[in-house]
């Protein structure tokens, strides 16, 4: 047997073992492990970077720009505030949530519409009192489901098929294909959530429903035309909020300081509001609603340079013992105060008329520059930029979902390759102003995108050296060559590697395992090489078992045996539904 053989199942043992067993980012050991198989020889240089060149890679990194752009301008949060509403209880909570992120999850990549989910929950949890812990985790598992009805839902779907286009030129999977298998897992994984969440879910809050002795704000919200018109304080969320509160309502000359559940708002409404700032950040994204200033002006600015900032005052500070309206903050820092906090709660009155004190919490908005600008100031004991604050640009909203649907279209009707779909939406999320240039390069997750195309490396080198060959002969006389038992045999290896090193990892080192099965075999690859395509990404069982499983982890407040109870039944249903399907749909 040539040492190359050898020589690669080493190299994919150590990575398997490091991802499993070690804190190094993912990318840095495929990455490594690319360089050693080209020193070695193993591969070429030319081969090892193709999964830099490799069009379902690229396509992976045009579509983080545009979700940047939905992201921006806010599109997530007004189609929510359209489609949700409010939850009567938490089957009612369950059904919005899983519904619109599987929707959403069919046409965007599963792990940015997670990612723009997660504050809904977390934002029902907080209003509502519903245990966040039942519906992170049932969101996070149908999400992912969904995200296999399409080529481009999930990035496992897209780096497997680049290295088939590169390996089998001729293949070919269209945009909507794989709906066969990822309708019915979608379906299940549904019922299953419905059924199950409650028994194997513990009732538990996460971090942001534990968080107590937070500073407190009182904070002007003002109401605009929108969907919030006509609404009431309840229907639009406002009166259950563990956040905050509405203290009163300045409705023209009439000031209506006992606000019932079932005040109508008006345009033109001003509420005083009382809460932490996180509050401040989850009202600031509901169209037709703004923060307002505590003083006569708005900064010129445009939406994606709005940032919150918190700055403490220093004893020394020119603005200690005046008046905020005399202070003339805005001119002196270029920044506009919409709070004051002192020793961890709110200061009654007007903004405008409160009197600064050393140590007072001021919430401001300002540029992006002004945390860096002013860390080192004598006037400020503490600069604290608050992460994710820049108000999104709802103008704008409509123009970046036809965008998405303009890409979708043009992808499923295969007018242009969706390569080059993704890669128009992302420069027309750009040209019209949906998002800057800054934001969309700084958008990309380029360690994922780099993993992902180093992984490439490894399942080259599995073909060249023969070392898939080798495994896939194993498997074959395992099984007694039957193309179903081997099917079997693949979808297991498959979802088990994936629970130890995450789904696109999975994916490629078992798509050349996948080829060299059905070559040895003499079938067809296709069902082979969906299997793998499902297999990766359902890795419900570990939080590392899918990228997204983590994203959830934290703000769902979930231990490791929270994923193993709730996701390994889930395994064991989807790998029957998609050994079920996949022989009938893709024949052998």
């Amino acid at each position: 047997m040539a040492w190359e053989i050898w020589f690669t199942l080493a190299i994919v043992v150590t990575v398997l073992v490091m991802l499993a067993s070690t804190p190094a980012p993912t990318e840095v050991v495929l990455l490594g492990a690319m360089i050693v198989l080209s020193i070695a020889g193993i591969v070429s240089p030319s081969q090892a970077l193709s999964g830099f060149a490799s069009p379902g890679v690229m396509t992976i990194a045009a579509l983080y720009v545009v979700i940047a752009g939905l992201r921006e301008t806010g599109a997530m949060s007004w189609f929510s505030q359209m489609v949700f509403g409010r939850p009567k209880s938490l089957l009612s909570a369950q059904a919005k949530l899983l519904g619109a992120g599987s929707l959403l999850s069919t046409v965007i990549n599963n792990t940015p519409v997670v990612a723009m989910f997660i504050p809904i929950a977390q934002e029902w949890a907080a209003r509502y009192g519903l245990p966040i812990s039942r519906l992170l985790l049932p969101l996070n598992n149908v999400v992912v489901l969904a995200g296999m009805c399409t080529l481009i839902g999930t990035s496992t779907n897209l780096a497997v098929y680049g290295l088939l286009i590169q390996q089998r030129p001729d293949a070919h999977i269209g945009l909507f294909d794989l709906i066969w298998v990822g309708l019915p897992l979608t379906i299940a994984g549904f019922i299953y959530a419905f059924a199950f969440s409650r028994r194997l879910l513990p009732d538990r809050q996460g971090p942001m429903e534990q968080l107590e002795n937070a500073r407190e704000y009182a904070f002007e919200v003002r109401i605009h035309s929108g969907p919030l018109v006509g609404k009431t304080i309840t229907e639009v969320g406002l009166r259950n909020l563990k956040s905050a509160y509405v203290l009163e309502i300045q409705r023209g000359d009439t000031l209506l300081t006992s606000v019932g559940p079932d005040e109508t708002l008006r345009a033109g409404d001003r509420l005083t509001c009382v809460g932490v700032v996180d509050a401040i950040k989850d009202l600031r994204r509901l169209p037709g609603l703004s923060i307002a200033d505590g003083q006569d002006f708005r900064l010129d600015l445009k939406h994606a340079q709005r940032h919150l900032v918190e700055i403490v005052l220093s004893a020394t500070s020119p603005l200690i013992n005046r008046t905020v309206r005399e202070s003339g903050f805005r001119d002196l820092y270029g920044a506009a105060i919409l709070s004051i906090s002192r020793e961890g709660g709110r200061i009654p009155g007007k903004v405008g008329e409160i009197v600064f004190r050393p140590g007072d919490t001021l919430l401001v908005e300002a540029d992006p520059t002004f945390a860096d600008k002013h860390k080192y100031s004598r006037d400020f004991l503490l600069v604290s930029a608050l992460q994710d604050s820049a108000a999104p640009d709802f103008r704008r909203a409509p123009l970046a979902l036809a965008i998405l649907i303009l890409m979708i279209v043009a992808a499923a009707l295969e007018w242009v390759p969706l390569f080059e779909a993704s890669f128009i939406a992302a420069g027309l999320m750009v040209a019209t102003g949906c998002l800057t240039m800054q934001i969309a390069t700084r958008s990309i997750e380029y360690h994922i995108v780099a993993g992902i195309a180093a992984s490439f490396a490894l399942g080259v080198a599995l073909i060249e050296s023969g070392a898939a060959g080798l495994v896939g002969d194993a498997l074959l006389a395992i099984s007694a060559g039957n193309p179903l038992l081997v099917l079997v045999a693949l979808y297991i290896v498959t979802m088990i590697v994936t629970e130890l090193i995450t789904n696109n990892a999975a994916g490629v080192l078992m798509f050349p395992i996948a080829l060299a099965i059905a070559d040895a075999a003499g079938v067809s690859f296709m069902p082979f090489v969906i299997a793998v395509m499902v297999a990766a990404s359902c890795g419900f069982i570990t939080p590392i078992g899918y990228q997204t499983n983590l994203m959830v982890y934290g703000p769902g407040g979930y231990r490791f045996m929270d994923y193993v109870r709730f996701g390994l039944p889930l395994n064991l249903v989807c790998g029957v539904i998609t050994l079920a399907i996949v022989p009938r749909v893709w024949p052998f």
